[in-house]
């Protein structure tokens, strides 16, 4: 974690947002207060699912479950 002055954070802030890496924040500081942190937000990339991440966890399923409906209209209303 970085300490940074409102002064020096306006005029390097673009440096200081493609320098952040994840887990790091920077701490803005006004005086000795702080009054901000600037943290990298997590990828907004949607990544694929991987196959086969669900296994073993279906516990029970019951015996008849592929069996063929008796009136399939109820459950189409």
């Amino acid at each position: 974690m970085s300490t940074i002055s409102v002064q020096e954070a306006q005029a390097r802030l673009s440096e200081l947002i493609r320098q952040l890496s994840p887990g790091e924040e920077v701490v803005i500081t006004e005086g000795d207060r702080p009054v901000a942190r600037l943290i990298p937000t997590p990828s907004l990339e949607r990544k694929p699912p991987r196959l086969g991440t669900l296994r073993g966890t279906v516990l029970h399923m019951a015996p008849d479950f592929d069996a063929p409906l008796d009136d399939p209209r109820e459950y189409m209303e």
